[in-house]
């Protein structure tokens, strides 16, 4: 990155002329006009598709995706302080390339928490669609998305190098330790926004569930790999070739079956998941052997039903720390809900180990 090239603080830092410059070393034209139209209704990040005029004309791309630090306060420090500004810059620039996993192609990033100054360049996958939380996905969609997730998961399983990566912790949401003691804080206003509206069984289940959130995890001994983190609905595009994953600040080391559980249990409709997800829990097992990862059957299905509680986590500290939006409700009701059923159907509780 040139030293001179700042990092955008904002969408207003989308500039022709700091586009011209972010991507001269892919592109030799000239970036005319810009036109930023704000896209989407993320959460940490404000998100803009460019449409671009080039000089000469077709000298580079007609559009690209930005992320760029969040203009809302709030949201701008969840980002900074749950790092994911930073995580999203080191996966870019660290791991992408050199995994097969479908990512938009990235042609610049750069964070700097001093300025609170991130950006990301993105390929524009139009006319690709985005999946919906809230609506859920086919089976056939899970399906598909499942293999890119072995994708991810399998080149990268237990390599030790992993840990020297800075940005790159150990322990997403497959953890429950040092947690606890903040959703529980969390819980008042949580069940005061969403109670009313989720199953009841769920309401009962969560206040159970966090007197033990600081074991939960750790009954499971498999070997780490790089995680998505929040591989769901929203960060999916569907409709290409293949399906292509977003969002990529939440990466972390940890436990594999996490990002499937947090998957199959919050982007289905609840029918939809009872129904075919053994099936799709072996199609993922089948594919990761056939990238040359050995999983054994039975410890596979119990590390799923393990951490059928990602999706309630994510839930519950994502909604108290972000911007409050009519859409963010009705995701993160679906989202925890439905983490809850699913938690209540695999009987996830009775695998949190008990207390010494």
């Amino acid at each position: 990155m040139p030293e001179a090239l700042h990092i955008p603080t904002g969408l207003p830092d989308l500039t022709a002329e700091w586009l011209s410059a972010a991507l001269a070393p892919h592109y030799p034209g000239r970036v005319a006009e810009v036109d930023v139209s704000p896209i989407g209704t993320g959460q940490i990040a404000d998100s803009a598709r460019l449409a671009m005029a080039w000089e000469p004309a077709g000298a580079g791309p007609d559009s690209l995706v930005a992320k760029v630090t969040a203009a809302s306060e709030e949201s701008r420090q969840a980002g900074l302080t749950t790092r994911t500004y930073e995580v999203e810059v080191g996966f870019y620039s660290t791991l992408a390339a050199e995994l097969p996993v479908r990512t938009p192609r990235c042609y610049w990033s750069g964070f700097d928490p001093d300025r609170a100054a991130y950006c990301v360049l993105l390929e524009d996958v139009a006319p690709a669609r985005q999946g919906d939380q809230v609506g859920g996905c086919s089976p056939d969609e899970a399906a598909l998305a499942l293999e890119e997730l072995a994708l991810l998961h399998a080149p990268r399983w237990g390599d030790p190098s992993l840990a020297g990566l800075s940005w790159l912790h150990e322990g997403g949401r497959d953890r429950g330790a040092g947690l606890g003691a903040i959703l529980a804080m969390f819980l008042p206003g949580f069940l005061e926004r969403y109670g009313a509206r989720m199953t009841p069984e769920v309401v009962e289940l969560i206040p159970r569930f966090l007197t033990v959130m600081d074991r939960y995890g750790a009954g499971g001994d498999a070997p780490s790999t790089v995680l998505h983190g929040d591989f769901r609905n929203d960060n999916l595009m569907f409709g290409l070739d293949r399906v292509v994953v977003l969002d990529w600040q939440t990466v972390s080391l940890g436990a594999a079956l996490s990002d499937v559980s947090y998957f199959l249990g919050g982007s289905l409709l609840p029918e939809v998941r009872r129904a075919h997800e053994r099936e799709l829990v072996k199609l993922y097992s089948d594919r990761l052997a056939g990238l040359g990862v050995a999983l054994n059957w039975d410890q596979c299905w119990e590390d799923y039903r393990r951490y059928a509680f990602a999706g309630l986590i994510m839930a519950m500290f994502a909604s108290m720390v972000v911007t409050r939006t009519d859409r963010g409700d009705a995701m993160f009701i679906a989202m925890a809900d439905r983490a809850g059923l699913h938690a209540i159907d695999m009987d996830a509780l009775d695998l949190v180990p008990k207390e010494a």
